[in-house]
Order: structure tokens, then C-alpha cells, then sequence
């Protein structure tokens, strides 16, 4: 047997490892523990199945971290189904754990947590497309725009900005507005699989097919929609109140979860961990009485 089919041999061995694992005594009394009720349980299952048996690379990683960090999701009525994009079970290629299971939050998932938490009356995050932005006044936030009510038109359109702002019940308000190379300097500086110049390469088609790997990040796979989380976290973070869900589910973004409940940046050098951390904003908002609202 030469060493290709020793490694197509062995792949396939990691690709029934989660669905086998799942099935076994320790995380099945772990997830019914978790989880109690029956019903749930086999929603969960079956849905946490589905999600990885769709990304191959996620089938090479190690079972407990998937199965920890889709706990959590569960934990926070987050779908882990990509096509909802609540929150998402990214491989990370890990020099002392080798490939885990990363806790990504989606921005629809931060919209989530967020109206659940009953405190915005309002909460927007949205591209600004080129012909839309009239002016943006950072002192007062005043933002005019002029959308493109055609949805074909807009979609197509180059994005050139973002913008976010949300509302309490009582009144107040918060906006901010980022051009898109504020958020791509952003990104350079603070996701170590980006890389602004590879960015560009990427988008002008210049990268070459087998060196297409090294842009699966999904600030290149989905840059809009990162771009907009990042927008929900620098303004909730900074500005809004952050129900417990919300605080839970902030502290333990882009981590890798473990069994034994611990989590950590499992980053390739200290540079990189110093890099990610500066990017987690420790201050969160104390959460004061909760306020029922009808609708959001």
C-alpha cells in the first residue's frame, strides 16, 4: 500500500470519529447530563451530526472539542447550521492539542442574544454601499443615507462601509460607522489568518488554485459577515448592556473548548495569543433589572 492510499486510509478513519464518539457511553451520559431532557437530546444529536458530517476538515477534529463547544451553543439556543449562521465549529490546526474544534459566534448570533435579552428595542448592523453613505458625523453620529432600494442592485454593489447602532426601550441610542478599510486594517491587525494584501490577491483572482487553503479564514470565505460581527461587538461590548447569555457567549468566542469546561486560544506562537487578546474587550456592562418589551 503506497503512502496515498495510507492517507486516504486514515482520513477516512478521522472522518467517522466524531459520529462514532457521539455515540458512545462517556458523551452520551455527558450530553444527557447536559441536556436532560430526551427529545432535546436527539434534536441535538442530530442536528450537531448533520453540521459536521457537511466540513470534512471538521471531521478531523479531535471529537471532545467539537461536542464542547456545540454544548455551549446548545446552552445558548444557537443552531450550529451554517446556513443560519448563529454560530459556527471552525478546525484549528493547533501545535500542542493538533486539529480542535474553535467556538466561532456568528452576528446573527450576537443579534440573537441580544434581542432575547428583552433590553433593545432596536438593533441594526448592515453593509454601506457605495452611493449610499451622504455624510457620517462621528461627534453627534448622524449618518444620511441614501439606500439602494433595488435588492439585485444593492447586492451587487461594492460595499464601502458598515454600519451598526442600536436602541434601548428608554430612548437612548448608539451608532458607528466603519469604512471598509478601517475594517480591513482592523482584520490585519487582529486575525492572524488575515491578511490584507492576500485580501486583495484573492478578490482579483490572482491566488493560485493549490495555494487556495491558506484562505479559508473566514474573514476571506465571508468577509462582510465577520466585518458585521465585529461592528455588533464594538458597539455591545463597548456601549450596550450584555445579558449573562451574552457575556458567556463573548468570553468564550473564538476559543477552543475542552471537556473539562476549560477554554483557551490555542494559537501557534504568544505574538498571535497577545494579538487575539487585545482584541476580547474585558469591560462588560454590570446588567441591570431586565425590561419586558412586547416586540422588538
Amino acid at each position: 500500500m503506497n503512502n496515498e492510499e495510507n492517507k486516504q486510509k486514515e482520513e477516512k478513519k478521522e472522518k467517522v470519529k466524531f459520529s462514532l464518539a457521539i455515540q458512545g457511553p462517556t458523551y452520551q451520559s455527558l450530553i444527557n447530563r447536559t441536556l436532560g431532557d430526551e427529545n432535546r437530546v436527539r434534536r441535538f444529536v442530530s442536528s450537531i451530526t448533520s453540521a459536521v458530517s457537511t466540513n470534512n476538515e471538521l471531521q478531523e477534529c479531535d471529537a471532545g472539542t467539537i461536542l464542547s463547544s456545540a454544548l455551549l451553543g446548545e446552552s445558548l439556543n444557537l443552531s450550529p447550521s451554517p446556513q443560519l449562521g448563529q454560530y459556527y465549529l471552525v478546525p484549528f490546526n493547533s501545535k500542542e492539542k493538533g486539529k480542535v474544534a474553535n467556538f466561532i459566534l456568528g452576528y446573527k448570533g450576537y443579534i440573537q442574544l441580544a434581542i432575547r435579552s428583552g433590553y433593545y428595542k432596536k438593533l441594526n448592523v448592515k453593509e454601506v454601499k457605495k452611493g449610499e453613505l451622504i455624510s457620517y458625523n462621528p461627534f453627534t453620529e448622524e449618518i444620511l443615507l441614501n439606500p439602494i432600494i433595488n435588492e439585485e442592485e444593492r447586492e451587487t454593489a461594492e460595499t464601502i462601509g458598515y454600519y451598526a447602532m442600536f436602541e434601548y426601550e428608554n430612548g437612548f441610542q448608539k451608532k458607528i460607522y466603519w469604512t471598509k478599510e478601517k475594517m480591513l486594517d482592523y482584520a490585519n491587525k487582529y486575525s492572524p489568518a488575515f491578511n490584507k494584501k492576500g485580501y486583495q490577491a484573492l478578490i482579483e483572482g490572482k491566488v493560485k488554485k493549490e495555494d487556495m487553503w491558506k484562505y479559508s479564514s473566514f474573514w476571506y470565505k465571508s468577509f462582510d459577515d465577520m466585518a458585521k460581527k465585529t461592528m455588533l461587538r464594538q458597539l455591545i461590548s463597548k456601549w450596550g448592556i450584555m445579558s449573562i447569555e451574552m457575556q458567556q457567549a463573548y468570553e468564550k468566542d473564538n476559543q477552543t473548548i475542552f471537556e473539562d469546561g476549560t477554554s483557551n486560544f490555542l494559537t501557534s506562537n504568544e505574538k498571535e495569543k497577545e494579538i487575539i487578546e487585545a482584541e476580547k474587550i474585558k469591560e462588560v456592562v454590570v446588567e441591570p433589572t431586565k425590561v419586558n418589551i412586547n416586540e422588538i
